[in-house]
């Protein structure tokens, strides 16, 4: 059954989800924050996801008071997410984070940051290997959705399941965002890697360590070890560190080369190494390296030689 779907956030991920949720048949409105009145005159929104025609069930508003469907998806700039909520009245049934990372002014994940906020709502996390682009093109492409509920999570599944967007439902609310959260930092060493020119092993050594690095840390953190296993985990590590259309991996060669990223950009793994380097109770080389290079404290050359020269041990 058709419902309506109401998609806080138009940028490339919140404006692909709204085509594929329209081309499903749902009634989507979209919030954009600026353009809401190109986005519907043009059926396109060109300053994030030009070349993808929105559906005529997906209508932009820039009219907070018009999301007011039981299902809201939040594709809210994690780092922004916290005072977004605070500033505005928005609220519905059953809040969805579709943004990757963690808070850093709290410390919190994204959906404990909403659950926070909206105590009285039912809060699930989308996550996995997705590029906008390939969504809103209708390309197959498989997310974890994520909910503490399972039977709120088995109705959230139904409905926002559509023939090339599919759906696995997981009740580890942490294990799924952290793996969403975890791999931007591998994935801007990754790229790093990459554009210094150490070659295709090194980066496929620098992927594993730093998986091995990710179910550490989440497990330490309350995740179960499956969960990161899977789509949230190692699916979307596989697709952030091999793929340029990747935003941490093309920050991560860009630190590597010396060059300097669009600042309009969001690179949420920029953020979480620098939460992961901040808790000295975790063994992270990877994030911590991520997170004094990208700040000057180390040049690439010293980040490397640091990991290279950790002690021998067994894997």
């Amino acid at each position: 059954m058709n419902e309506r779907i109401d998609i806080a956030g138009a940028g490339a991920f919140g404006t692909a989800l709204a085509i594929a949720f329209g081309r499903a048949g749902h009634e989507v409105t979209l919030w954009a924050r600026q353009a809401a009145g190109d986005i519907n005159a043009a059926r396109e929104n060109k300053a994030r996801l030009a070349g993808h025609v929105l559906p005529d069930t997906v209508r932009a508003t820039g009219d907070l008071a018009d999301l007011n469907a039981d299902i809201l998806l939040l594709a809210i700039p994690t780092q922004k997410l916290g005072s977004f909520l605070d500033t505005s009245r928005v609220d519905a049934p059953y809040l969805i984070c579709c943004s990757k990372g963690i808070h850093r002014e709290s410390g919190l994940g994204p959906t404990a940051l909403i659950a926070s906020k909206r105590p009285k709502a039912f809060v699930a996390q989308l996550t996995g290997p997705s590029f906008a682009a390939d969504i809103a093109a209708g390309l197959p492409t498989a997310l974890t959705l994520a909910c503490a509920d399972d039977a709120i999570g088995q109705k959230l599944q139904t409905t926002l399941s559509t023939s090339t967007l599919r759906l696995y439902r997981s009740t580890d609310v942490i294990g799924a965002e952290l793996g969403g959260a975890l791999k931007n930092v591998i994935a801007i060493a990754a790229g790093a890697v990459i554009g210094r020119g150490l070659g295709e092993s090194a980066r496929a050594a620098l992927m594993s360590r730093g998986f091995a690095e990710m179910r550490r840390i989440a497990t330490t953190m309350g995740a179960r070890d499956d969960t990161l296993a899977g789509l949230s985990g190692f699916g979307d590590l596989v697709l952030t560190c091999t793929s340029e259309k990747s935003r941490n991996m093309r920050f991560g060669m860009a630190l590597a080369r010396g060059e300097t990223m669009d600042p309009s950009v969001t690179v949420e793994g920029l953020a979480t190494a620098q939460e992961l380097a901040a808790r000295k109770e975790l063994d992270t080389p990877i994030a911590d390296a991520v997170a004094h290079l990208a700040s000057g404290a180390i040049t690439f050359d010293e980040a490397l030689e640091t990991l290279l020269t950790r002690p021998l041990k067994s894997e």
